[in-house]
């Protein structure tokens, strides 16, 4: 089934940066101090020209148009909700692409997290999930494809607002599910309102976005999702001449880790007698252990373990390193 998006208001930043996004909008709402009425596609510039208010009217000719009071302020989202026999979605609307800026459509996903929606309106594609807990957070999971991937997390507890929402698992579970590629770019995070039916009184009070621990606008590329881990050693038994030991390793990185590789030097005259769960080679003191085929990929936070028996006294070495 082909989506109908009739008209989309949208809040957006183009984030060159990947620095904080913020404006006020109002869909329909009354006029403000130093209010400025955007209709078709026309834009607005918001804090000093750092973001930027858009009336996105696509494919639609109907006459449709926002009110923007041109001020800003550093929450998250905060919506203004009509129900009754509107017909609307309220979303977050992020793309990604294979390199950190375009001139035009990004090609590698868009993104979308629906807080709510009103009438019988519903994402793009089908749905491939349902209950699944992201961050803390119940959502259905939609999947379509158009010229570029396109998810939807629609939140199973409807919400006008949202604080803190951390974007980095939803990321992560689409990564997880071949949605989104680790290597592609964040470059633009917008928030609004895709009306189908009426739409007079939805309103953004306040909309933020902080990427990556920075806030305001900036020059260069887009963030790449990372990947990085640790190995945390421990000895799980001893004897007589003897020990057996483990190795955890963990992806403390953004992005999925695809291979890794574990050092470290024994501080005496230790030697394993066996390995699992890694291809290892000692050269003295000093051990290598690789990933093997079925633990080599890691998203996010999970974890594998490496275990192994070697004779001599039970010392830990004073590091690992994980590559």
């Amino acid at each position: 089934m082909i989506r109908s998006r009739p008209v989309l208001v949208t809040l957006a930043a183009l984030l060159l940066a990947l620095g904080g996004v913020i404006a006020s909008l109002g869909a329909g709402s009354s006029a403000q101090a130093a209010t400025s009425t955007l209709c078709q596609s026309q834009t607005a510039s918001v804090a000093g020209g750092a973001y930027t208010v858009q009336n996105n009217e696509w494919g639609s000719s109907a006459s449709e148009c926002i009110t923007n009071d041109g001020n800003a302020d550093f929450t998250s989202w905060s919506t203004t909700q009509p129900g009754g026999s509107n017909a609307y979605d309220v979303a977050y609307d992020i793309w990604f692409n294979s390199t950190p800026t375009t001139t035009g459509q990004p090609n590698g996903a868009e993104l979308m997290i629906w807080l709510n929606h009103n009438g019988s309106v519903q994402p793009f594609g089908s749905q491939v999930a349902t209950g699944t807990s992201v961050g803390g957070r119940g959502y259905n999971v939609w999947f379509g494809t158009q010229g570029w991937n396109t998810i939807s997390y629609t939140m199973t507890a409807p919400t006008t607002s949202v604080s803190g929402l951390d974007l980095a698992p939803i990321v992560q579970d689409a990564i997880s599910r071949g949605y989104i590629q680790p290597s592609w770019y964040l470059i633009d995070v917008e928030a609004g309102f895709e009306l189908w039916q009426g739409g007079a009184g939805l309103a953004t009070n306040s909309f933020s976005v902080n990427v990556a621990g920075t806030s305001g606008g900036g020059g260069g590329g887009g963030t790449p999702l990372s990947a990085a881990c640790t190995g945390t050693y421990s000895v799980t038994s001893s004897w007589s001449g003897g020990f057996q030991g483990q190795v955890v390793v963990k992806n403390t990185g953004s992005g999925t880790l695809n291979g890794w590789q574990l050092g470290w030097t024994f501080p005496g005259s230790q030697a394993i007698s066996s390995l699992w769960n890694g291809s290892y080679t000692q050269s003295g003191s000093s051990v290598t252990v690789a990933s093997t085929s079925y633990n080599a990929t890691l998203a996010p936070s999970a974890t594998t373990t490496v275990g192994f028996t070697a004779t001599g006294a039970s010392a830990s070495p004073s590091s690992v390193t994980c590559t």
